[in-house]
């Protein structure tokens, strides 16, 4: 296999930490919301007589650090979801208009989105932003996040660029 190369229009467009922040807290916030919700649908079954879901959990919890593996695994199938389904773009990243891309500047597959996902759960991998450029999970997957509309600009202006010095006219 052809490792990718670092595609110039990719390194052009990387949004900015404080951006990959806004991404972060934008998912981190949607993540919680959505936990809230799994929490009152389990309150709901409990109420209504179907207590073992709910009791499961509180038996869980009572597990030292389940609660951190578990919501980690959670947080993993969430935004792998909706990276992989979206073709990049979670919440935070439709809202920042922002977009996951492979360094190449194509389109990443869904074993780049995995790894990218699975290695959000090493710890620490938040703070790898502070010591690089890149996050570890960008790194390890060949992916990058891009501000879209100026990628999208900038691939379609080197395209023409490219097919008019082809152009034997």
């Amino acid at each position: 296999m052809v490792p990718k190369q670092l595609s110039p229009t990719v390194v052009l467009n990387k949004a900015t930490q404080g951006t990959r922040l806004a991404n972060y807290l934008i998912d981190a916030v949607v993540f919680y919301i959505l936990i809230f919700f799994l929490g009152v649908f389990l309150g709901i079954l409990s109420a209504i007589g179907i207590e073992a879901p709910l009791r499961f959990f509180m038996y869980l919890d009572e597990i030292p650090a389940f609660d951190y593996l578990f919501s980690s695994i959670l947080y993993f199938i969430y935004i792998f979801s909706i990276e992989y389904l979206t073709k990049g773009k979670s919440i935070g990243k439709f809202i920042t208009k922002t977009q996951v891309v492979s360094i190449d500047g194509t389109m990443p597959t869904q074993k780049d989105f995995l790894i990218r996902n699975i290695s959000r759960l090493v710890p620490f991998d938040g703070f790898s932003f502070l010591i690089g450029n890149d996050g570890w999970h960008d790194s390890w997957s060949d992916t990058r996040v891009v501000n879209w509309e100026k990628y999208k600009a900038d691939s379609i202006l080197k395209q023409e660029l490219d097919e008019l010095g082809k152009n034997p006219n």
